[in-house]
């Protein structure tokens, strides 16, 4: 019987794309043996690395072929999928994250298991930069344009909490801020006609997987608040904003903030 040093997980199977992006931005992309199909970041991801699962499910057989020695997934969503991978005998780790500081820490964590501790640290601080810089022009701002984000349509959701975190640093106010801590997607649900009440001056659509419907939204909402008197409605890409990692601690806010600054 004879022992290595270990030497981290040598081939990962990523459920999401945010573990993807960090492990190619620390030079690690090796390790990776399948993605998501919803992976966009980086491009040269979909060319390299097998697409293996979508994100609630995928081919457990097609995985476990690939030998993996650690599969990472995020949130609760994926808890069905991650069951059926283990009882495939596979090692699975899942995070759920929901703050800005809780995907910072998930960042760090997955730095540390592939043994990129320095690299890692280089890059959380720069982000981190970011943030405090970001934070910094929002206090110097007299108006905060109150602002409805949308995830998804029906039911209506609103802003999961990173989302809300990232509309208050890039300068505005989510209408709907006190419901982003809610562990459930069902703590966001909203009614049209608090939507009405909340009078956003923009409304962000960015629905999960799916392209915004603006006749349903218009239709659905009052024609009356003034983010849709004003035309300040805008779609967003879903990689950049609902991907709990690098995109929306940087293309995303900064995405924010121009959006944001334009409602003034």
């Amino acid at each position: 019987m004879t022992f290595t040093t270990p030497r981290g997980p040598q081939r990962i199977v990523c459920l999401t794309e945010e573990t993807t992006e960090l492990l190619y931005l620390l030079g690690e992309q090796d390790r990776i043996v399948g993605i998501t199909a919803y992976t966009e970041r980086p491009p040269e991801a979909r060319r390299d690395k097998p697409v293996v699962s979508a994100f609630v499910g995928g081919s457990v057989d097609r995985i476990r072929a690939l030998r993996p020695d650690l599969v990472i997934g995020f949130s609760d969503v994926q808890a069905n999928y991650a069951r059926e991978l283990i009882a495939a005998g596979l090692p699975v780790l899942i995070f759920n994250q929901r703050s800005i500081q809780e995907i910072l820490e998930v960042l760090d964590t997955i730095g540390r298991i592939v043994g990129a501790q320095d690299a890692t640290a280089r890059l959380l601080d720069s982000y981190v930069r970011r943030l405090d810089a970001a934070a910094q022009r929002a206090a110097r701002q007299t108006h905060r344009p109150a602002v409805y984000f949308e995830e998804w349509h029906d039911p209506m959701i609103s802003a999961i909490r990173w989302v809300s975190e990232l509309i208050e640093l890039a300068g505005g106010r989510d209408v709907f801020a006190s419901l982003s801590h809610g562990a459930a997607s069902k703590d966001r649900h909203v009614t049209p006609a608090l939507v009405a009440e909340a009078a956003p001056e923009l409304i962000l659509a960015c629905w999960c997987g799916k392209p915004l419907d603006e006749a349903e939204l218009r239709a659905r909402l009052d024609p009356d608040i003034p983010a849709l008197r004003s035309g300040q409605l805008h779609e967003l890409p879903p990689e950049i904003i609902l991907q709990p990692g690098p995109a929306c601690l940087t293309d995303g806010l900064d995405l924010l903030e121009r959006l944001i600054d334009g409602a003034r």
